[in-house]
């Protein structure tokens, strides 16, 4: 069972957003050819994208080449749209989730989805989610590694989690919008150097906080294996035990502590994705965080991604039952489901 956890969806086509909520800042979708589409904001191009980021045809087409079996659809962060008026996050959240789930139930052994919240406030992101677990049949929902300044600790964000924690929701964390971004505007370096900084800068915050000690049940991955965390993992645990001061006062054991235990077999607390394209950072985050943590994912369909899902888990040679974790297991596991599947 081959399943990608980590892959991006959008609708064919939306309303003009700033048109509909009387102000801008909103992504707007241009069909210029066939097959063809640009997102832009305020008239700036954002991103060019092609009809496999819309049409489930063409995704399982491309499924079927890479032999993936299943997809677990998210919206592309730039829609996530914490800046905008709530009641408008809200509406669009709604808008995005119900075209996920639209897409679900009509290949139901192929896609399984991911929600949308308006993290900028609570209660609707509560009310929000509940709506995308228990009516619509999402697994979970995907949400930023910060709203609008606010990491993930934030005592604001707490009902949150714990409403997700309640009713089994997976949380994917994913960078929507990178530090120093003024300072990283050449050689792409927001996305290479910004993304990795700010999954890790998420990943850091959830520990430190103790959120993992108060909400034992919470399933909560991050993308792109976790962006620098596996990298800096030794820096961060020093530096919990040098200044416990600064680093420890909300969290009663070290950043370590929540990784995998080898001689126990206890796999980490949380989950990453397996998107490092380094055999080397992929095999030490199996070290880390245990084959039952990390899961398939190749940010489906945009060029940082792994142009065929899984070739690099392939490429290692890693024994059956590690693979069959890395490829499936581990994402079932996360999403709370016990199987999925092609249909005859």
């Amino acid at each position: 069972m081959r399943i990608d956890l980590h892959t991006h969806i959008l609708p064919k086509d939306w309303p003009d957003l700033a048109a509909k909520y009387g102000y801008g800042g909103w992504v707007k979708l241009d069909h210029y050819a066939p097959c063809c589409a640009r997102m832009s904001i305020d008239g700036k191009p954002f991103r060019d994208i092609t009809d496999n980021c819309w049409d489930p045809a063409k995704r399982l087409q491309e499924c079927e080449a890479a032999k993936v079996d299943v997809q677990v659809l998210s919206t592309v962060p730039v829609m996530f749209s914490y800046w905008a008026k709530a009641e408008h996050a809200h509406d669009l959240s709604r808008f995005l989730n119900d075209h996920i789930a639209g897409v679900v139930r009509a290949h139901p052994s192929r896609f399984m989805g991911l929600g949308t919240l308006p993290m900028q406030d609570a209660d609707r992101a509560c009310a929000e989610l509940e709506r995308c677990v228990k009516d619509l049949g999402l697994r979970g929902v995907q949400i930023g590694t910060h709203v609008n300044g606010l990491n993930l600790d934030a005592p604001q964000l707490r009902p949150i989690f714990q409403h997700a924690e309640a009713l089994g929701a997976a949380v994917f964390v994913h960078p929507w919008d990178m530090l120093a971004k003024d300072r990283m505007s050449k050689y792409w370096m927001p996305w290479l150097v910004g993304m990795p900084t700010e999954t890790c800068l998420a990943v850091c915050s959830v520990l430190f906080s103790g959120m993992l000690e108060r909400m034992p049940k919470l399933r909560i991955g991050f993308a792109h294996g976790g962006g620098s965390f596996a990298g800096t993992i030794g820096r961060i645990e020093h530096g919990y035990h040098a200044r416990p001061d600064l680093c420890a006062p909300d969290c009663k054991h070290s950043p370590r502590s929540f990784l995998a235990d080898a001689s126990s077999g206890t796999p980490a607390r949380f989950w990453v994705d397996s998107l490092t394209h380094d055999a080397d950072a992929l095999r030490a985050l199996v070290r880390l965080f245990s084959a039952r943590r990390v899961m398939l994912g190749s940010d489906y369909p945009f060029p940082l991604g792994e142009e065929r899902a899984g070739e690099l888990i392939d490429s290692m040679g890693f024994g059956p039952g590690v693979k069959a974790s890395l490829l499936g297991g581990a994402a079932l596991e996360f999403l709370g489901v016990h199987s999925v599947g092609k249909s005859a």
